[in-house]
């Protein structure tokens, strides 16, 4: 298995941010693994990382009282998992889920906060690839959504 220093620069989510500003980045993470079941974090406790999945596959869910637990996505070998780290109040909204085995790079939330006030463009350049991520995430969430209560609501005609 490659490094983390290997792998950064090769991830579309690190692509084009240069050498300056991944040993900046890299210097915020270290590898971590969590077995079939194991949470990556919990709805309201603290989000001071994000993940970039190196392998496994990890579900991120919220619990409904009236549904249980539903899966609102999922993230694969080269997905990010978990914005909070960047939005105050810094908690987190949903709960991740290792399904199986799992490698990720996991990164301080706080260290890279500090480094994107150090270095503004390069807070710029994250913060933009973060939105992009939850924006994604949004759209993966409201098709699954349509999948689900698409069909129940097949044939009644919307309100006016």
């Amino acid at each position: 298995m490659r490094t983390i220093e290997q792998y950064l620069p090769d991830h579309p989510f690190f692509a084009g941010l240069g050498a300056d500003a991944m040993s900046l980045v890299g210097g915020c993470a270290a590898n971590v693994s969590f077995a079939a079941d194991e949470f990556l974090f919990r709805e309201g406790e603290p989000a001071d990382r994000f993940f970039v999945i190196r392998r496994g596959r990890v579900a991120i869910e919220v619990h409904a009282p009236a549904a249980g637990t539903v899966v609102l996505d999922t993230a694969d070998a080269g997905d990010i998992v978990g914005w909070s780290w960047l939005v105050p109040p810094y908690r987190w909204l949903f709960d991740a889920r290792a399904v199986e085995a799992t490698g990720a790079v996991t990164f301080d939330g706080r260290c890279l906060r500090d480094k994107c006030e150090e270095d503004p463009r390069m807070g710029y350049e994250l913060t933009r690839r973060v939105i992009q991520v939850m924006s994604d995430r949004l759209v993966a969430s409201r098709v699954r959504l349509l999948d689900l209560y698409g069909a129940a609501g097949a044939g009644h005609a919307a309100p006016r």
